[in-house]
Order: C-alpha cells, then sequence, then structure tokens
C-alpha cells in the first residue's frame, strides 16, 4: 500500500505518505438552535482562511459542526483541487466549519509553520488535484484517507524549521511592502477625492467634458465574417488594470472600427454587473494590442475632448467616480446594474481648465506610480520566493546559501 512507503533520502529527508506527519483529529459540536456559531472557510492556493458570517443554530440544517482550532491543518474536501489547504494561526480562536473541512494534528517531526509553507506550494496543490475523486468539477472530493496517502519528500524538522526561517524572512519583506502599498493607496485616493472635488469650479454634465460612448452589442451574425477584430469587454478590465489574456474577436466593419475603435488614452468603464463592486470599474488603453481593437456594449468609453479635457483627467475622474461609488449610485437595475449612456452622460462633472486639470493629472500620476512601483516589487519578491522555496524544496538550494542570499 502506498502509505506504508518510507523511504529515506539523502541528508536526512524522507520520502513518506503524509500519514507519518499529520493526524485526523476531527472535533465535532451538535449544533444548538440557541447558539451562534463563527464560521470559517478556507481560501484556494493555499491563501489562508476565509472568515464567514456567523451562523445561527436555528438557520443551518447540519446537525454538527467541525470545531476548528488553531494550529490545525485544515482544507475543503470540496475544494482540495483548487488548493484549498491551510494551517490554521496559532491565536485563532474557537471557530466552526461544515464536516467538509477535516482537520489534522502534527506529529512531533512535524513543524506546523513548515507544513503552513508546503499548503501554498504548487506541488501540494497538484497533489491534491491527484487525489480528488469524484464525479467532476465541483463532485470531486479528496477523502482524508487519500490525502494522508499523498507522498511528499520532507526534511527533518530541524530543517523545516531553518526553511521556515528563510521564507519567513521573504514573507516579511512582502508583508511590509503590502502594507505600504496599501497606505500609499489610500493616501492616493484621499488625494483624488479631494482634487476632484475641487470648490471653485462650476459643475458640469459628463458628457461636455468627455466623449462619452457605449460599445457594440455582440450578435450571432458577428461570430463571423471579412472583418473580424479584437474586442474588449467587461471581463477585461479591472481596477485601473486591463487583463487581456483572453481578448475575444467579432466581425466590425470599415466604418464601426472607426466609431468603436480605440486610441491610447481612452478610459474604459466596466458598464454593468451583478456585482456591485464591480459596476464603474475603470482602466486607460494604453495601446497594449496594436489596432485596430474595439470594444463591446459591456464597457462605456470615456474619451478627452480636444479644448476641453485631457486623457489622464479623464482617467482619474473615472477613478474617483468609481472609488466614491459615483458610477454605482446612478446604476440602474435590480439584480444586475447598469450605468447606460444617458444616466452616465448626465453625471455631474467639476472640470477645471485644463492648466488645472495638467497640474492635477501630473500630481495623481506620481502617487500613482509609487503605488506602481511597490505593487512591482511586491510581485517580484513573490516570484522570488517561489522559486526559492521550489529550490529548498527539491534540493537544488541549500539553506545555507539561502542565508547568504537573503
Amino acid at each position: 500500500m502506498q502509505s506504508e512507503q518510507v523511504v529515506n533520502t539523502a541528508k536526512g529527508w524522507v520520502r513518506a505518505p503524509l500519514s507519518r506527519f499529520l493526524k485526523l483529529n476531527v472535533k465535532t459540536v451538535d449544533v444548538d438552535p440557541e447558539q451562534t456559531y463563527p464560521t470559517v472557510g478556507v481560501l484556494n492556493r493555499g491563501r489562508g482562511l476565509l472568515y464567514r458570517d456567523p451562523v445561527a443554530g436555528k438557520a443551518t440544517s447540519y446537525k454538527k459542526l467541525n470545531r476548528i482550532g488553531p494550529g490545525v491543518l485544515v482544507y475543503s474536501r470540496l475544494k482540495a483541487f483548487e488548493g484549498a489547504i491551510t494551517v490554521t494561526p496559532d491565536d485563532l480562536p474557537e471557530m466552526f466549519a461544515s464536516q467538509e473541512f477535516p482537520t489534522f494534528t502534527f506529529a512531533p517531526e512535524a513543524d506546523p509553520e513548515f507544513f503552513r509553507i508546503l499548503t501554498t506550494t504548487r506541488h501540494m496543490w497538484e497533489a491534491l488535484q491527484g487525489a480528488s475523486k469524484g464525479m467532476g468539477g465541483r463532485r470531486e472530493r479528496v477523502k482524508p484517507a487519500d490525502f494522508l496517502n499523498i507522498v511528499m519528500d520532507i526534511p527533518p524538522l530541524p530543517l523545516q524549521e531553518r526553511i521556515v526561517e528563510v521564507v519567513g524572512a521573504v514573507d516579511d519583506q512582502i508583508t511590509a511592502l503590502d502594507t505600504e502599498a496599501n497606505a500609499m493607496r489610500d493616501v492616493l485616493r484621499r488625494l483624488r477625492a479631494d482634487l476632484m472635488a475641487y470648490g471653485s469650479t462650476d459643475e458640469i454634465r459628463a458628457d461636455e467634458a468627455f466623449c462619452i460612448m457605449m460599445g457594440r452589442q455582440r450578435s450571432p451574425q458577428r461570430a463571423t465574417g471579412p472583418y473580424m477584430t479584437p474586442y474588449l469587454r467587461s471581463a477585461n478590465v479591472g481596477y485601473g488594470t486591463l487583463d487581456l489574456s483572453d481578448i475575444l474577436e467579432m466581425d466590425f466593419n470599415p466604418i464601426e472600427r472607426e466609431s468603436f475603435g480605440l486610441r491610447y488614452g481612452d478610459v474604459l468603464v466596466s458598464e454593468g454587473s451583478a456585482s456591485e463592486t464591480a459596476v464603474g470599474m475603470p482602466a486607460m488603453w494604453r495601446g497594449e494590442i496594436s489596432a485596430p481593437i474595439c470594444f463591446q456594449n459591456t464597457l462605456l468609453r470615456y474619451r478627452a475632448v480636444e479644448g476641453v479635457s485631457i486623457p489622464a483627467f479623464v482617467k482619474h475622474w473615472c477613478l474617483w467616480a468609481y472609488e466614491s461609488g459615483q458610477f454605482r449610485e446612478v446604476a440602474g437595475g435590480t439584480n444586475i446594474k447598469h450605468i447606460g449612456a444617458k444616466r452616465a452622460a448626465r453625471m455631474p462633472v467639476r472640470l477645471p481648465s485644463l492648466a488645472d486639470q495638467e497640474r492635477i493629472a501630473a500630481e495623481l500620476d506620481a502617487v500613482s506610480e509609487v503605488v506602481a512601483a511597490i505593487r512591482a516589487e511586491v510581485a517580484r519578491l513573490r516570484s522570488v520566493r517561489a522559486g526559492l522555496l521550489s529550490g529548498l524544496l527539491d534540493g537544488t538550494v541549500e539553506v545555507e546559501s539561502a542565508e547568504l542570499g537573503a
């Protein structure tokens, strides 16, 4: 049986099933209708716990709940194939979850912090995918017995602890930079709110300040044709960023390409969504893909008007309208909120002179660049961490050399 495979490897490493280091230890409670239970889930890709709203005993159909304590390994049987696994914090107060969340305690030769790091690796996620059984997708489950049968190379306890120290030092840097980036982002948002208020400027309609247009509707007839053209949709637009990994095409004739084509500096705004947080989400087009490229009617295009507004100010105004909730306030609809071209056109704008727009945009861009630089450094460090951890776990990087590099 796989659970009996134990192989001693070089330098004290052991290739063994996880059952050598973990023990299933599920503690349950009977649900009391008069009690309220603080509950958690597990985020995918080893990102830790998901803290949910408390559940009233009388409001749940569960007869029993699993007790989730501090310092235990826990995973979601249903979403294990997505890497929904973690080790709970040592200071975790008493929490609960459904019986889809088994918990495990650690053997003396296992460092919980090392296993927490292990849960953040692609190697662990792929092992969980391989252990998933069931009838496709969301019905798949990883049973505790199958999880404990997963075989991995585990270093001796002293080396586990040293790996924790090395990777922890990188994690501390990432956390500090994340905190700094979030603080600078908050500064940027407050500054943007102050500058967009611009009290001495009278309000005008948005369609007087900007050229606002809704994209073209997608239809089956446009799925093929002589002028197939890439286009952007709301799925491509994030908060100040564009995701261009999945670009669709449809037929735009030459006149439509001119009308719906994007130019450098256009700002795309998500016109509607079932999620309120996505309504009005804006990002600037900077010619990332060679023209022609158009846009769908799930987006509004905001374009500067020559002699009236400049692209950088349009971008920051749209970001402010999203951050302040102005886009969400004007959106109509029940289940799916839509801004609509007419409502967008009527929104009030305090439009400074062109010179003041330049000054405001320059000030905001300077802070934006600081935030972007910190985020870029965080991304670099995350990449370094992934490579470092992979090397430490497969033996291609010695802990001593990693410590010197740090």
